[in-house]
């Protein structure tokens, strides 16, 4: 069983930057793909970034250029650093271990 547990949500002006972290429980987190998804209130969730046990990266185009994706295996936690944030951006950001686990989510919202 692996948990996962998302900090650093909250509510900041556009343009401004927010720093979420995941910190996972369990010995499986640095061979393993970890991703952030969000959901913005009555849409779908949407990948947002993907970093590999490698270090590779991908991003969805609404956020490529502002937000990064990194890890830290020895500290079993996984970091989204975003930037110059829309109002678009906000959503119910979730931390996700590839094809197994989810975070309860953190909430992001960015005002205008």
């Amino acid at each position: 069983q692996v948990h996962l547990v998302e900090s650093g949500g909250g509510l900041v002006q556009a343009g401004g930057s927010l720093r979420l972290s995941c910190a996972a429980s369990g010995s499986i987190f640095s061979s393993r793909p970890m991703a952030w998804y969000r959901q913005p209130a009555g849409k779908q969730r949407e990948l947002v970034a993907l970093i590999t046990s490698g270090g590779s990266t991908n991003y969805a185009d609404s956020v490529k250029g502002r937000f990064t994706i990194s890890r830290d295996n020895a500290k079993n936690t996984v970091y989204l650093q975003m930037n110059s944030l829309k109002p678009e951006d906000t959503a119910v950001y979730y931390c996700v271990l590839v094809g197994a686990y989810w975070g309860q989510g953190t909430q992001v919202t960015v005002s205008s």
